[in-house]
């Protein structure tokens, strides 16, 4: 039995293959046959809520605390999302301002797991603002606070 401790390099290459290399999916989803048209095409809208919820993770870390999505900056479809597709989000923090943070995300989708065909679908950027717990904007609080406690 193949376990992860035990998998050739050469096989753990072959599967992330058209993955960014060295980083982690913030998000790994499977969109379902409900999250497509009749043709197997998946709704754009479900994509743009996923990424939303990857964007948002980074961003809530690095707020430390709550986020609220204020602006979607650019949205691409880059390739069709297929039912069945693993997609995997990936995002980073670009920059960070008074109360807001903006966000990177990619989303690459391996189709016919098999063969480990990767293609990216999307890219965006959002903004997000660090809320307090009357959802009004608060300062986002120095890196070095949360390095050091």
């Amino acid at each position: 039995m193949t376990t992860p401790e035990n998998t050739p390099a050469v096989a753990v290459q072959t599967i992330n293959r058209g993955l960014p290399a060295g980083k982690m999916p913030e998000l790994r989803m499977m969109p379902a046959p409900s999250d497509a048209n009749v043709y197997g095409d998946v709704f754009g809208g479900w994509i743009m809520a996923q990424v939303d919820i990857a964007g948002s993770l980074p961003a809530t870390r690095r707020a430390n605390g709550r986020v609220a999505t204020i602006s979607v900056n650019s949205f691409v479809f880059k390739n069709p999302v297929f039912v069945g597709d693993l997609l995997s989000f990936y995002a980073d923090i670009v920059r960070v301002g008074n109360t807001s943070i903006t966000v990177n995300v990619e989303v690459y989708a391996e189709r016919n797991r098999l063969q480990a065909d990767t293609v990216k679908v999307t890219e965006a950027t959002l903004t997000y603002v660090a809320t307090d717990s009357d959802r009004k904007p608060r300062k986002v609080p120095p890196i070095e606070t949360l390095l050091h406690p």
